[in-house]
């Protein structure tokens, strides 16, 4: 289960959840009995060119936040299934599981499982909100919206034996709410970054293709404030941090206050942000100056037509080259994400993209057939023109045609998706797109070899010696300094 994204600019208390009245009863229990919780974050449908590195990336932290919401009197355990055997024989008193709708499919197995021996599970997360009619008959109940304000309840309603079958937040949830996250219950070896922090949530943005399109998620940005998050960077105990949020500049006064607080600090810390992140010269003056190593940017395609279709306006591809061109001479590096399938898209798009992105020594590339998820406005705009062509949801992980695209066939979208990849991870594109700086150039091979060109071997190593260590070994060679503030 998962405390979906939500947003205004600033913080605000949301207004009381609604709990619907009916009431599902579930296995006899007694009133105030402590119960054991098991969390689980499903499997996910690997794609062709992931490693283990991609698998076990990150942990699910949102089930650590629900953890850490879970009164005291509670047992809490957390079942990863991308890092560890399932242990389905084990008899918890509520199973809560986190679902995306590429994992939707497992999650169904998972709970009929748990079901059938009488213990009641609860999904929650990003698919559930979106869809939370599809998950109805695979679970006792389904949180819709943001877990935070409805955690407890649902807790609460599990000790007595009377889960109601909708838990529905009533709007965004006020991130001050929101606790450190358990990172006790991880085995932190086995994942390559454990040093993964939110300053925010949501984003100002509601492209079509995005799950912030969806009519049942409320994703305002709200900002955390900025003593909530430097709580949570001691808690990691690192200098080193990745910030997760959806888009770290949703509000730029917000991200500056932020960076000037990370200053005394001296992290090196990552973070994704808009492709407007170039009107701001100042905050990237701020990011070089106080360890921002690497942006994650969404710039999805370089065919304007194509963006003002997804109404992510805030895009706009005459300025992408000078926005790298900023980011590159402060010292920080450009991981851009791009999106293959639009309407405006034909069989050259793949090539062009590529050499566009070799032009602008772009560092790493995050590439994406654009996926239809269920609940959001691009997946109701092609069920209404019937272009919908599969519906396995473990497909729906952005490297398959779901759909029929506009100007190819699917087999060409998927080849050519397929072909961008390998071109840009071949030798000799690694070697165009080094960067100009030297400081830069150790990451960039780093992640370029390391991770995507040799992941698959790479990888093996993370598994037979832990994940973690290999990272810190890497980051020791490419930040030698161990820390990067002026």
């Amino acid at each position: 289960m998962s405390p979906t994204a939500g947003s205004p600019a600033g913080p605000r208390t949301a207004s009381p959840p609604v709990i619907l009245p009916t009431a599902h009863p579930i296995a006899e229990s007694p009133a105030h009995r402590p119960l054991w919780i098991k969390l689980i974050s499903p499997r996910m449908s690997r794609r062709p060119m992931d490693s283990a590195w991609k698998t076990r990336m990150s942990p699910p932290l949102a089930l650590l936040v629900l953890a850490a919401l879970t009164p005291d009197a509670h047992r809490v355990t957390l079942e990863d299934e991308n890092i560890e055997r399932p242990r389905p024989d084990e008899s918890p008193d509520l199973v809560g599981i986190t679902v995306k709708a590429d994992t939707f499919p497992r999650a169904c197995a998972i709970a009929a499982g748990y079901r059938a021996r009488g213990i009641p599970v609860v999904f929650g997360g990003i698919h559930p909100t979106a869809c939370p009619e599809d998950c109805a008959a695979h679970a006792d109940a389904v949180v819709v919206g943001e877990a935070e304000p409805l955690w407890e309840q649902v807790v609460r309603d599990a000790q007595a034996g009377a889960l109601r079958p909708r838990y529905k937040a009533s709007g965004p949830v006020d991130p001050a709410s929101v606790p450190v996250p358990r990172w006790d219950l991880l085995r932190r070896k086995d994942y390559l970054f454990t040093n993964t922090i939110t300053a925010g949530r949501g984003c100002p943005w509601r492209c079509d293709f995005c799950y912030n399109s969806s009519p049942n998620l409320d994703a305002r940005y709200r900002a955390k404030s900025v003593p909530q998050v430097l709580r949570e960077i001691e808690s990691l105990g690192t200098d080193h941090v990745m910030f997760i949020d959806d888009n770290f500049i949703g509000s730029p006064a917000g991200a500056r206050e932020l960076i000037l607080a990370l200053r005394p600090l001296r992290l090196t810390w990552h973070a994704a942000v808009s492709a407007d992140i170039g009107r701001h010269p100042d905050l990237l003056d701020l990011m070089a100056g106080c360890g921002c190593r690497s942006l994650f940017i969404g710039f999805e395609t370089v065919n304007p037509d194509n963006l003002l279709r997804c109404q992510k306006r805030q895009n706009r591809p005459e300025t992408f080259g000078q926005t790298i061109h900023q980011i590159h001479r402060r010292g920080i590096m450009v991981n851009a994400s791009v999106v293959f399938g639009f309407d405006g898209d034909g069989p050259d798009v793949f090539d062009a993209t590529v050499d566009w992105l070799e032009h602008h020594r772009v560092s790493t590339m995050t590439a994406h057939i654009l996926t239809p998820y269920p609940g959001t406005r691009l997946h109701r705009q092609l069920e209404d023109d019937g272009r919908i062509i599969d519906r396995d949801l473990r497909h729906y992980n952005t490297s398959r045609a779901i759909f029929r695209p506009a100007r190819m066939s699917p087999a060409e979208l998927e080849a050519g998706y397929l072909r961008a990849y390998r071109r840009f991870y071949s030798f000799a594109s690694i070697w165009r797109r080094r960067p100009l700086a030297p400081a830069q150039r150790m990451a960039h091979f780093e992640f370029n070899l390391l991770y995507r060109k040799f992941g698959a071997a790479t990888s093996r190593l993370g598994l037979a010696f832990g994940m973690r260590p290999l990272a810190r070994i890497a980051r020791a060679l490419t930040y030698p300094s161990g820390r990067s503030c002026d």
